[in-house]
């Protein structure tokens, strides 16, 4: 048979080769094998049937909402600040307000406002979280939504805040309100954890001296014990814990940013730099916000 007379093999086609990573920190990180997410990727890879990776879209498929931004009679601001914990939001965002006129609200701070009040509505809160529930995205949201009224000013950061994709779509469908941007503070884990164990480092000489002031004043046997807790820092700022909490982060506000990065909407800080620089790449961001002088 002449060869030309042979049929042609028919192979697969090759599949299109892989985009390079964004060069981040987060992306250089390691998949996380029980998820399957990738830090910094813009897709969201998951485990399918038979244990087969498959790409699934970050984006939740909702009805687009119109966001008139309008609260009141007044047109607001709104940035949400994102970053892992011990990404220095809090130091970032005190800044901003200083330099920038913003209004800093942290959800967090808020609903523990309203169970301190001790109104209706703040004991819903404090069963809700002794019984382990979440909170309602939509009772976080009247809060915030009501401090934006309250407070004369138009400009607000937003801390911590959506945490999930459930929060985002609820907050932009109850108050017609889209962020102007997302302020994400990039920051590699092992850096995070660092900083967060550095809050427990405190000098021999202040055991020595909190012992001595113990003694002193006659109260060492119950007193010490109570001043080390103090001075070792947050409860919660042990490596297992904060491991816990990056990965939640990971799995729960890292949709959110790539659905605005997909709206061109995230501005990312290289957030392991020292402090001053970090706010020198902030101010450029927040230039067009600038106080009037």
């Amino acid at each position: 048979t002449n060869a030309t007379d042979r049929p042609t093999p028919q192979h697969a086609p090759r599949a299109p080769p892989t985009p390079p990573c964004d060069p981040s920190p987060w992306s250089r990180r390691r998949a996380d094998p029980s998820t399957g997410i990738r830090f910094g990727a813009q897709l969201v890879r998951r485990r399918g049937a038979m244990g087969t990776v498959v790409d699934a879209p970050a984006v939740v498929t909702e009805k687009e909402v119109v966001a008139e931004n309008m609260l009141g009679d007044k047109k607001v601001t709104v940035v949400f600040v994102l970053g892992g914990p011990g990404s220095g939001k809090g130091t970032q965002c005190s800044n901003i307000v200083e330099h920038f006129g913003f209004t800093h609200l942290s959800a967090g701070d808020l609903l523990r406002a309203e169970i301190k009040s001790g109104s209706e509505n703040g004991t819903m809160i404090e069963n809700m979280i002794k019984e382990g529930k979440i909170v309602p995205s939509e009772v976080t949201i009247k809060l915030l939504q009501q401090a934006m009224i309250k407070n004369e000013n138009d400009k607000f950061l937003i801390d911590g805040f959506p945490r999930n994709e459930e929060n985002r779509a609820a907050f932009e469908n109850v108050t017609k309100i889209s962020p102007a941007f997302v302020l994400f503070f990039n920051c590699s884990e092992e850096e995070m954890e660092r900083r967060l164990l550095g809050r427990n480092e405190v000098s021999f000489f202040t055991y020595v001296l909190m012992f001595g002031l113990c003694i002193l004043i006659k109260t060492t046997l119950f007193l010490f014990p109570t001043i080390c807790i103090i001075l070792q820092g947050r409860v919660d700022d042990n490596i297992e814990t904060i491991r816990k909490r990056f990965k939640v982060f990971v799995e729960s506000s890292l949709p959110v940013i790539e659905y605005y990065d997909a709206k061109d909407k995230v501005k990312k800080i290289d957030a392991a730099k020292p402090i001053p620089e970090v706010f020198e790449d902030v101010k450029a961001i927040f230039a067009p916000y600038a106080k009037a002088t």
